[in-house]
């Protein structure tokens, strides 16, 4: 059994598992729980590398001058850049090492969640084997996953009466509310993080500068295009995972906020 499995995926759907009986087997609520309090606990991590980002907002239009100034020279400009960050207490590396453990807890828990969601949450002798004695299941049971209108084992689509042909691609089903929620929430958690750097680094430019331009024109289309790959990724996924990225993505949102307050 690797490391991966003991330390991460297993602990994960265990804890799925006991929300899940803990919450009136309610998969959605635990679900829900489960991320809050991963994200909770990932909070001393995650705190660091907001604080970072906090910093590099406010010094953005130093950051320009700096540009402006040494834009022929650009070892006197890394040695600048070098200067401001210490002088305003920046590690720009610091967040990396927080940023990785973050990514693999997430890539477990997606898989934790894809586990439990399988074949209609039938597959019980295959899931006991993941979960720890305490926590097995009866062989007989079925798992509920019904949560509101959905079935999270199923993606959150609406079938529509009729079928709209455009090009070759034929539209039968247009995304649920959830899937749509899922997208808004991705969208305003990305202007809060991507729209006012963007915002103070024009109102400092006095003269365009083209990589500068290239960077912020990158920042505008990631704004749009996260939103539209949820949607597209929703389409193929069980809307329990659909779930689970509207509580990440609002977490990370009301995170933002408060740091930036």
């Amino acid at each position: 059994m690797s490391i991966w499995h003991l330390l991460l995926y297993q602990p994960l759907v265990n804890g799925l598992i006991f929300f899940y009986q803990l919450l009136g087997q309610n998969l959605g609520l635990a679900i829900i729980v489960l991320t809050l309090a991963i994200r909770t606990a990932l909070y001393p991590l995650t705190k660091p590398s907001l604080e970072a980002a906090k910093k590099m907002r406010a010094i953005a239009p130093q950051l320009e001058k700096l540009k402006k100034k040494h834009k022929n020279d650009k070892q006197a400009l890394a040695q600048a850049q070098l200067k401001l960050y210490q002088k305003n207490g920046i590690k720009p590396g610091a967040g990396c090492l927080p940023q990785i453990v973050q990514i693999l807890i997430l890539i477990a828990l997606f898989q934790a969640f894809r586990q439990v969601l399988t074949d209609n949450g039938q597959v019980i002798e295959k899931l006991n084997s993941v979960l720890y004695p305490v926590l097995q299941l009866p062989k007989e049971t079925v798992i509920n996953t019904k949560f509101a209108y959905l079935n999270l084992t199923q993606p959150d689509l609406i079938n529509l009466p009729f079928k709209i042909k455009i090009l070759n691609f034929v539209i039968d089903k247009i995304p649920g509310l959830f899937l749509l929620a899922a997208a808004a929430v991705q969208f305003l958690t990305s202007r809060l993080m991507i729209g006012q750097t963007l915002v103070v680094q024009q109102k400092a430019k006095e003269t365009p500068q083209q990589e500068d331009d290239m960077a912020a024109m990158m920042q505008k289309q990631m704004l749009y295009m996260m939103p539209l790959m949820t949607l597209l990724v929703g389409f193929q996924f069980a809307s329990g995972l659909v779930l689970y990225w509207i509580t990440f993505s609002l977490f990370m949102f009301f995170q933002q906020l408060v740091m930036q307050k």
